[in-house]
């Protein structure tokens, strides 16, 4: 039903991307012109749709811009998820976006699936636009081992990415803890049934079972819910592993502030503040379905932090696994005491590695915006993530702490950069 094709700008004029050889030479002499007179100049983002009049066997070409290079990777994702939501209702959908190295067909992959995205559990189907039933990549050297490969793993973890945003973006009434832990729960079994299919653990804790563990940071927060919180945990330990790294992502389901309540207008979108725990859980399962080399240990505490005669007061004390004392003055900083419990655990294992992912302060979007995500570590680490993001569309900028917090936190104890995938 559509061709989606990428256009370079250049000082010459805009031309079709090397992918699309087989369309320019179908138009020929009139391709030049037809660009000229659709006013097409190929900066990112432009999309032109236009009918074929039988040029070609689609009836409609959409070109879509690539700014002057068309070996980005960057360029090219952009430039399929502008297609993905420009293109309504198609049956099929054929993308011929710059296809070498194999880097480019997952970026166009995965950027027309997540461009494309759209959370309609709850909305009216028959008034919605539906993804095309049929999405061909084309490449020159699509039969070759390392572009399927590379096919094949973008499709896993563009998955990954579709099931947090789902999670991500679930009404927190419908997401509860103990119901987030059975929709892990659930996911977890159909990832691991069946021959051949990756042997990950699961360990779910319930309210009862993190007394025991004496998590206090997340019993504190999740103590003045109707839900109770839970703690997911999960293992991927294979015999090859070069390395463990543990993860850890904030869970709180719902964020009312507790007794330091926020603002209502300030509680739309708080559904989003177990977005850590999402993106942890769904990379352990993508890192699973990908049998890479490492060996991961995931923490996803849950809970929801709510107001109610249980609930814990500005002023109170409360112990953390380990033993540590914390005094609570806002119970609008629930995060770092959930955290505190999961992080501790995770130490414990001594993984290599240790990364906590987290919606933990506002005040980072008033210091980098809202697409921009921001990381503090030891620097060889802090390094590894900011070079593993940028390729991907996952912009991050390192915040060194300054150096009267420097003196207050402990050295680092052996951590090294991630191993390679």
């Amino acid at each position: 039903d559509a061709v989606v094709v990428g256009v370079v700008s250049s000082d010459d004029g805009p031309r079709l991307c090397s992918s699309a050889q087989d369309i320019t030479e179908a138009y020929g002499r009139k391709l030049r012109p037809l660009l000229s007179s659709m006013g097409v100049k190929g900066t990112a983002g432009e999309v032109v749709k236009l009918p074929t009049g039988g040029a070609i066997n689609s009836p409609m070409l959409v070109l879509v811009g690539l700014g002057p290079d068309e070996h980005d990777p960057t360029a090219v994702r952009r430039a399929a998820g502008v297609a993905g939501r420009s293109v309504p209702n198609p049956t099929s959908v054929a993308l011929a976006l710059p296809g070498d190295p194999p880097q480019q067909v997952a970026a166009t992959l995965s950027g027309h699936r997540l461009g494309s995205y759209a959370y309609t559990r709850y909305k009216d189907s028959t008034k919605e636009a539906t993804p095309p039933g049929d999405v061909l990549v084309l490449a020159p050297d699509a039969r070759r081992k390392e572009f399927i490969e590379a096919f094949d793993a973008a499709q896993v973890v563009t998955d990954a990415i579709i099931a947090t945003r789902d999670w991500v973006n679930t009404p927190p009434g419908d997401l509860t803890p103990p119901i987030f832990a059975e929709e892990v729960a659930r996911a977890h079994a159909s990832l691991t049934s069946g021959r051949g299919a990756p042997r990950l653990s699961l360990e779910v804790l319930d309210h009862e079972q993190l007394a025991e563990m004496e998590c206090g940071g997340i019993l504190s927060v999740g103590q003045s819910s109707a839900a109770p919180p839970r703690l997911v945990m999960l293992d991927w330990a294979p015999q090859d592993a070069v390395g463990h790294v543990a993860l850890v992502g904030k869970g709180i389901t719902f964020d009312s502030g507790g007794l330091s309540i926020k603002p209502s207008s300030s509680m739309v979108g708080m559904k989003g503040d177990m977005a850590g725990a999402a993106a942890v859980v769904q990379a352990t399962f993508a890192i699973a379905r990908l049998g890479l080399p490492v060996r991961v240990t995931a923490y996803a505490p849950m809970a929801e932090n709510m107001v109610s005669g249980h609930a814990t007061r500005p002023g109170d004390v409360v112990t953390i696994r380990g033993g540590r004392t914390v005094e609570v003055t806002n119970t609008d900083a629930e995060g770092r005491m959930v955290l505190a419990d999961a992080l501790t655990l995770a130490a414990s294992r001594k993984p290599d590695v240790l990364i906590d992912i987290a919606t933990l302060t506002g005040a980072m979007m008033v210091a980098l915006g809202d697409r921009v995500g921001a990381v503090m570590g030891t620097d060889d680490v802090v390094a590894e993530v900011v070079a593993a993001g940028g390729p991907r569309g996952e912009s991050q900028w390192p915040l060194p702490p300054p150096e009267e917090m420097r003196a207050r936190v402990p050295p680092s104890q052996g951590a090294h950069p991630l191993p390679p995938d």
